[in-house]
């Protein structure tokens, strides 16, 4: 086993075992690309301010989002087709989010469906879900989740329509993968990823087979998702969502200030500044830089949190310096994942802690509820260069 001390390691190792359309699925954004890589690279425009001769001893990255304790200011993203990047995957993420003390959030288009994820962990997750144009089938999902435990509902809200990604039509993208030449070869090739799938039932989405209309067996799923996303959606039908949903509500994927205060307005506990990870509207901001303007606009009155492009502990840092009061990593947990299953996860929940730990220190704070911007050395135009 190689020594494994970043995310990069974890990334190297998730690319030799995992069928080439599922690390394209995870590692690819849409049309150029420019917004997946702008989302990790803005980062590193932003600098850390040292201080040295300051107590470091006792620290803490223990803090709260929406009201509920966590061992640092991480979440697991909602991420489809997890249980296509490893057996049972989904089961396996959420059980390393749960014993490291960090939320899971289940995607509606996972493969382990929500009861499965239930009847494997003994905390509450929280439950992301699209916003669909059958009331019926979206009122039941929030019912399902409310049955499982769910402690919170992430709607997700840039994806009325679906961005173009070049690789995933290329691949032939789907759940169970389909068996062509090229596939089958690729697949051959990843032996441990094919003993794991042999060895589970969960291949489809099973949160939508069996539980959406018409949609009895995979093979009438793609008609179903060609039709159900609301494309007609606007702030009037989430507040609809909300009424279905009477627990800790989190709207994800705002990049602009005037849709976070509409998100405000309709009776959010939090957004989430996101980008889809660069996969819906390329050429867009990223979130990084999107965040000092939504802080600005609606900081004070409603928890925000920052998706797309958390690739470390120092990104942590960073996001939460800048006033988010919790982060996401999507990609930095399917890395794990891929490569080494629940422990993988575990690995990168781990490596993230002790950067954000170290980093911390380094920056003369012991109390990641403490840090703040001063830690920070940010370009003056790095959010307001564009007209």
């Amino acid at each position: 086993m190689p020594v494994i001390t970043c995310i990069d390691d974890l990334k190297r190792i998730y690319a030799r075992r995992t069928p080439r359309m599922f690390y394209d699925y995870c590692e690819s954004g849409s049309w150029t690309e420019q917004t997946f890589r702008e989302n990790t690279s803005d980062f590193s425009e932003i600098l850390l301010r040292q201080r040295v001769a300051i107590d470091m001893s006792n620290r803490s990255t223990a803090t709260q989002m929406i009201g509920q304790d966590v061992a640092m200011p991480v979440a697991l993203a909602p991420v489809g087709l997890t249980g296509m990047q490893c057996a049972d995957g989904e089961i396996k993420a959420a059980r390393a989010a749960e014993k490291f003390g960090v939320p899971y959030t289940l995607s509606t288009m996972s493969i382990c469906s929500i009861e499965d994820v239930a009847a494997h962990t003994t905390k509450p997750f929280w439950m992301q879900v699209y916003t669909l144009k059958d009331d019926d089938f979206m009122q039941r999902l929030f019912d399902r989740a409310k049955a499982a435990n769910c402690s919170a509902a992430v709607i997700t809200v840039d994806l009325q329509v679906l961005g173009q990604r070049h690789k995933d039509l290329k691949n032939g993208l789907s759940a169970p993968p389909k068996l062509t030449a090229k596939s089958v070869a690729n697949m051959m090739t990843k032996v441990h990823w094919g003993l794991g799938m042999l060895g589970t039932k969960r291949r489809f989405f099973g949160n939508i087979v069996g539980h959406a209309k018409g949609v009895s067996d995979p093979s009438s799923l793609s008609t179903w998702t060609a039709e159900a996303f609301d494309e007609a959606l606007d702030w009037d039908r989430i507040r609809e969502f909300r009424r279905m949903w009477d627990g800790p509500l989190i709207i994800k994927g705002i990049i602009d200030p005037r849709d976070a205060r509409e998100a405000l307005n309709v009776g959010a506990d939090a957004i989430i500044v996101s980008n889809h990870g660069g996969r819906q509207l390329d050429g867009a901001l990223s979130a990084i830089r999107a965040l000092p303007q939504i802080m600005d606009a609606v900081g004070d009155k409603i928890e925000v949190h920052l998706d797309s492009g958390i690739r470390s502990g120092q990104d942590v840092l960073k996001a939460v310096a800048m006033g988010a009061k919790g982060t996401y990593i999507g990609r930095a947990f399917v890395y794990g994942l891929g490569a080494m299953g629940e422990a993988g996860v575990t690995k990168a929940l781990e490596i993230i802690h002790r950067e954000l730990d170290v980093s911390m220190a380094f920056c003369g704070h012991r109390d990641i509820a403490k840090v703040d911007r001063d830690i920070l050395m940010v370009p003056n135009d790095f959010s307001s260069r564009w007209m």
